[in-house]
């Protein structure tokens, strides 16, 4: 597999390439990103790709996209991103942080512990009803203090809701068949499609209120770290239209995730804190629309996987059924 893998890509595989000591570098790869781990450090490098809703595909773009990325992302995980640095080419070879030509950029992290992600804690079942509560309340102070003005609220406006929700259907068209039936794809467009024509009112009056803020955008379990309090990560730094939304979105992206884990109790638990700690009662309203959009989005980028020629067969059979189950849970929330 090594082979298939880009010049680059296969010398950051190497201890030699890092400045610091590293016995063994793991690569993991999403959609748009290369992530190699070393001991102590994360290196993030951005796929030169232009997938419709991002543009990675030069390398002005790349840097300014891994400096977003360090400055919001900084917001909730405080001390974990380090900044940007070089990646570059010379006699030596290629080097992270050398002195040649620079021919990429990375985002620097601490490396997190991975045995306390909220999502490996939720399949070991060690995730309780008092750590869920402590998440919905940073979530509180965090959204109190994000921003929000007349450019952020215009991302609550119907147009952007139908443009946003279109583009979720639209781009998983093709996996029809495969990920999705026809039958489940078209029951959940017409729900979509009907919950949005049927509460305008609604949507309008979390506009008044102040609701749609500069989120975090991507906010489900495998985000979430329990480390010197909580670390929330990886937050959506490549379109504002994905990250300006309303509040209610994102607790309904973190509430669907625990059903997606089997812990419908957990969510209940972390909505409930969240509803009290907030007094953001609208927000049940639109909760069950906003998991079905969430979970919809979640099958979406899973089925984006099974066409990236870096990732393996063996694992891409395991995100065909990642996908559908997210499928099948956004389905699940029309009948609540």
């Amino acid at each position: 597999m090594k082979s298939k893998l880009p010049e680059m890509i296969q010398k950051l595989l190497e201890p030699g390439a890092y400045p610091h000591p590293a016995k063994a570098i793991e690569l993991m790869q999403t959609q748009m990103s290369f992530v190699f781990m070393t001991d102590d450090y994360v290196y993030k490098v951005k796929k030169p790709v232009n997938l419709g809703y991002l543009d990675y595909t030069t390398l002005e773009k790349r840097l300014f996209y891994c400096q977003k990325e360090v400055e919001l992302n900084r917001r909730l995980c405080t001390d974990v991103y380090l900044g940007v640095v070089p990646i570059t080419r010379d006699k030596s070879g290629i080097l992270v942080e050398g002195k040649g030509e620079v021919i990429e950029y990375a985002v620097k992290m601490r490396r997190l512990p991975q045995e306390t992600m909220m999502n490996v804690l939720l399949k070991d079942n060690r995730v309780s009803t008092e750590m869920v509560t402590s998440v919905a309340k940073k979530l509180v102070a965090f959204h109190q203090e994000a921003e929000t003005n007349a450019e952020i609220r215009r991302f609550g406006n119907l147009d952007t809701i139908i443009q946003n929700t279109e583009e979720n259907f639209t781009q998983t068209e093709k996996y029809i068949g495969d990920t999705i039936s026809q039958e489940r794809y078209q029951r959940i467009k017409n729900y979509t499609d009907s919950f949005i024509r049927e509460n305008s009112i609604l949507f309008r009056k979390r506009i008044a209120e102040g609701r749609i803020r500069d989120c975090h955008g991507d906010l489900h379990a495998a985000h979430i770290c329990f480390i010197n309090g909580i670390c929330i990560y990886d937050c959506i730094e490549f379109n504002d239209r994905f990250r300006y939304c309303d509040v209610a979105s994102e607790i309904a992206f973190l509430a669907m995730d625990l059903d997606h884990y089997g812990r419908a109790d957990l969510s209940r638990s972390f909505i409930n804190a969240y509803v009290e700690g907030s007094r953001d009662k609208g927000l049940l309203k639109l909760l069950n629309f906003y998991k079905c959009y969430r979970a919809y989005v979640r099958g979406k980028v899973e089925s984006f996987k099974l066409n990236d020629p870096h990732i393996s067969d063996k694992e891409k059979t395991r995100i065909l059924a990642i996908a559908k189950g997210y499928f099948e849970l956004a389905e699940s929330y029309m009948e609540i």
